[in-house]
């Protein structure tokens, strides 16, 4: 069986996020007993926990955004843990809208989505997340958004090259985009907001 290249990233993102999830959660477990015994106190152990929680959460984010994905559907109450661990103690907060089940290969363009927003958002600001009738829109709204047309130029189709690591997402999006029968659209006013729809 063939496996085109954003199937095997997404496949290698889904076995890097289940091995390193077993270790943090028994790091998070044993932070437990040694606050149960009453030597989990202090400014160090609150800073592992508070490690430990980042990790978490960002690791339940990504396992979303760039692990294998399938019709299987997402609660909302699920998708909205996710996006408030992730976000919190950041500049950038997310707004879901759905109350819906939707598909996991949905959450997992949603997540890339957000990324690319993000870059262009690095002051901060509001993302505000929509359905209708099967058709998405996110709307990120900032002080001041700053787009790259060499990376939004991906999403309209655009070859690759020398793509950082931080901005792989811009690859991926719209090669899951096409392998959901989707059309990627981006618009934005400097200053004011921008959207990606698919």
């Amino acid at each position: 069986m063939g496996q085109n290249s954003a199937n095997l990233a997404a496949l290698i993102g889904s076995r890097i996020c289940h091995d390193l999830i077993s270790p943090i959660g028994a790091i998070n477990n044993g932070l437990e007993l040694l606050n149960m015994s009453g030597s989990g106190e202090g400014p160090e152990m609150e800073l592992i926990s508070e490690s430990v929680d980042n990790a978490s959460s960002r690791i339940r984010f990504f396992r979303i955004a760039y692990g294998a994905a399938s019709n299987q559907s997402m609660g909302r109450a699920e998708v909205v843990s996710v996006l408030q661990d992730n976000m919190e103690g950041g500049r950038l907060t997310v707004a879901y809208g759905p109350l819906d089940p939707q598909p996991r290969w949905a959450i997992r363009m949603i997540f890339l989505s957000i990324q690319c927003l993000e870059t262009a958002m690095p002051y901060g600001g509001r993302i505000e997340i929509y359905c209708d009738n099967g058709n998405w829109t996110l709307k990120g709204h900032s002080e001041k958004v700053n787009v790259d047309p060499a990376l939004w130029d991906l999403l309209a189709g655009a070859d690759a090259q020398e793509l950082a690591p931080a901005h792989v997402q811009f690859a991926l999006l719209p090669a899951h985009a096409k392998d959901a029968g989707r059309t990627l659209r981006m618009d934005a006013a400097p200053d004011r907001h921008i959207r990606i729809r698919f």
